[in-house]
């Protein structure tokens, strides 16, 4: 039985219940409600607040569900706000003066055949236009900047850091967004002393500046001064005293300048502390080095250099179709399947896909996906039973209304 009805039902029961005590306790059941509640077709068409949350009628989610009168047609409203049938919801006039106008209208969104023009598609969010009339268009629209299934609004992919626009909206374009630090259109090397000291990732390889091997060992000199005139994570005092010297995000001997040093106090200090780097200690459950991450969680046994520790955070990885939906927290990292960001945003698609029904390089792809009678990210739904289908607005082989926002 669909929620709707399921609903009106439910209310319909508790109303009848309600009123029958109230005459039976010697109560006159008022012909209008007095407050409490927006849940009839009565309620839903007195131009009153009854359950006091600031939305009357049908700009009440209440009524849409409760209330008949509340579906495709809205009824007629008072004129301060006349802003509920075909013509006054496409008129591109704000008629009742609050700021929206059509379908970016509570009263005008409910006329599906009318305002199901979204902005929560990459051709919706690329097109210059203000599609849902909400005052915002593309990725100035939190329905492009925040949507699910919309790529066109971040600035960390190749296409969208060689676009030339602003695609997150933040002031900066392209390779000047920090985003797009490491993608391809705007990789370079980290070698001159402009690029050593910009505070970027200029060859996209995870380390910045002088913390960047190409910079803090190179062959000029120039760029080995200024690097040397950083402060330093590198004498017995600041690999000990909890603190990251040298700005470059880790800290004592979780910084190479310490783990790694030629200064044998320094590496007896290091030695002399509790380490996450055998397959004992990367095993045994627990975060030996209490750094806040335990076994292969810890970076210092995932990418660990030997061969055998490696190859046993390699066998538990978050990493593959299987592991990223057997609802195991396979890594340990405190997040199963698709919670795991190695999941949900694995480079390798045929793991995403365990993170998404839909998920295709194209609106047919995923309407393929969509119309294939199988469970493609195995969460137990198929196809348009599937949430991920059903609500993404590249998928047009799903029966009933598409989504609005």
């Amino acid at each position: 039985m669909p929620k709707e009805v399921m609903h009106t039902i439910k209310f319909s029961v508790l109303g009848a219940l309600a009123g029958l005590l109230m005459a039976t306790c010697g109560y006159d059941v008022p012909s209008r409600p007095v407050g409490g509640y927006e849940t009839n077709n009565q309620n839903c068409s007195d131009g009153i607040d009854n359950d006091g949350d600031g939305n009357i009628d049908c700009r009440d989610v209440d009524c849409f569900f409760t209330s008949t009168l509340c579906g495709e047609q809205v009824p007629d409203l008072p004129d301060d706000r006349a802003e509920n049938t075909l013509e006054t919801c496409s008129d591109f006039i704000d008629n009742d003066g609050d700021g929206t106008y059509d379908c970016g209208e509570d009263t005008c969104m409910v006329i599906l055949e009318l305002c199901c023009s979204t902005e929560n598609t990459d051709a919706a969010c690329n097109d210059g236009i203000d599609n849902d009339q909400n005052g915002f268009a593309d990725c100035a629209d939190f329905g492009c900047a925040r949507g699910l299934f919309v790529t066109v609004c971040d600035e960390q992919t190749d296409a969208t850091c060689d676009d030339n626009r602003d695609n997150d909206d933040d002031g900066l374009t392209d390779c000047e967004d920090t985003d797009c630090d490491g993608t391809l259109p705007c990789r370079s090397d980290e070698l001159s002393l402009e690029a050593c000291s910009d505070n970027r990732d200029n060859d996209g390889n995870g380390f910045t500046d002088c913390a960047d091997f190409s910079c803090s060992m190179s062959m000029d000199q120039a760029v080995l001064d200024y690097c040397a005139s950083l402060p330093t994570e590198d004498t017995l005092e600041t690999c000990s005293d909890e603190e990251d010297n040298d700005g470059n995000g880790f800290t004592d001997c979780g910084d190479f300048s310490c783990s790694m040093s030629m200064d044998q106090a320094i590496i007896d200090y290091c030695a002399s502390l509790p380490s996450e780097t055998t397959l004992e200690e990367c095993s045994d459950g627990e975060d030996n080095d209490n750094n806040g991450f335990a076994d292969c969680a810890d970076f210092s046994c995932s990418r660990s250099n030997d061969g055998t520790v490696a190859a046993y955070c390699a066998e538990r990885a978050e990493a593959t179709f299987e592991r990223c939906s057997d609802g195991i927290d396979n890594d340990g990292n405190g997040f199963v399947d698709c919670l795991d960001f190695s999941c949900s945003q694995a480079a390798d698609v045929g793991v995403r896909q365990a993170c998404q029904e839909s998920l295709g390089s194209t609106p047919a792809d995923a309407n393929q996906k969509c119309a294939d009678n199988l469970d493609n990210d195995a969460d137990g739904f198929v196809d348009c039973e599937d949430w991920d289908c059903s609500n993404n607005p590249d998928v047009t082989v799903c029966e009933g209304p598409r989504v609005c926002e």
